[in-house]
């Protein structure tokens, strides 16, 4: 595999990357915006948010622009007029949520509402919130060992989780009514600590680690089926570009989350070319 190059250098911090419109759009941490860049590197500022981070995007399937206030609790929607309006009102479920996904149906997958990894309290499971089209809430999963990337089959019928104090990725079946059950795990990943993940066409899922500062393809039972390696810890990862051959990498310098904005503007995008392309959400 060659080595990845930097599309986009100098961001905050880099997140929740997703392909959308022909472009990577990046939940740029710490200065509170939406940045959208195409495959030359040209980039834009979309949207400011209401937020500092956590915060995550998604698009509903109308095209909608769903953005996650993590400190805030609420799940905000973009309206046609440029608005932001509350979608969902997560605090009834937790005071902190982190990633987010759409499904091809609508269904909104929310997860966080354990402990606030920024403060001193005591580490607690988190849980997952499915948010319907029509905004109304419920929980859906709970004992979410430090929730983040999340993915969804093409067939709208599995969830996947990345518990990063869990060391793995676990898998949810998803029900008519976006109900999930038969909680299982997809990979024992050992040392690996998945943050952003994504599917390709081959069955497997990308995440990336942050400590070991890398990207990793695995298959279903945690075999390892290619590696790319950086220079600082890897928070996202997205498959996309014309062919969705383009695997897309979110990197930040990480001295732990008390210093996570003391070193400004080393958040890179990475691009790199890989063999499978993507499917399923994001």
């Amino acid at each position: 595999m060659p080595d990845p190059t930097v599309l986009l250098d100098r961001l905050e911090f880099g997140e929740s990357l997703r392909w959308h419109d022909d472009r990577l759009w990046i939940a740029n941490w710490g200065k509170a915006e939406i940045v959208a860049v195409d495959i030359n590197g040209l980039s834009e500022i979309k949207r400011d948010v209401p937020t500092t981070f956590p915060f995550s995007i998604d698009w509903l399937p109308d095209g909608r622009l769903l953005v996650i206030a993590g400190r805030e609790a609420v799940l905000l929607r973009r309206e046609t007029d440029g608005s932001l309006v509350t979608h969902a009102d997560l605090s009834p479920f937790g005071s902190v949520f982190n990633e987010l996904v759409v499904e091809g149906r609508g269904y909104s997958y929310v997860n966080g509402g354990g402990s606030d990894p920024m403060t001193d309290q005591a580490f607690a499971p988190g849980l997952v919130v499915l948010v319907t089209p029509d905004g109304s809430a419920r929980e859906v999963a709970e004992g979410i060992d430090f929730g983040n990337g999340m993915a969804v089959t093409p067939d709208n019928r599995t969830l996947i989780v990345a518990e990063s104090y869990g060391n793995q990725l676990s898998a949810f079946d998803i029900a008519e009514d976006g109900s999930l059950s038969g909680r299982r795990v997809w990979a024992n990943l050992g040392q690996g600590v998945p943050d952003g993940i994504c599917l390709d066409a081959g069955g497997a899922v990308w995440y990336a680690d942050v400590p070991a500062m890398r990207c990793v393809r695995v298959a279903e039972g945690g075999r390892v089926l290619e590696t790319v390696q950086l220079d600082r810890g890897a928070f996202s990862c997205m498959l996309g570009g014309a062919d969705g051959q383009s695997l897309f990498i979110a990197a930040s310098i990480w001295r732990g989350m008390d210093h996570m904005m003391d070193e400004e503007h080393n958040g890179q995008v990475l691009i790199v070319d890989v063999t499978t392309p993507h499917v399923g959400w994001p």
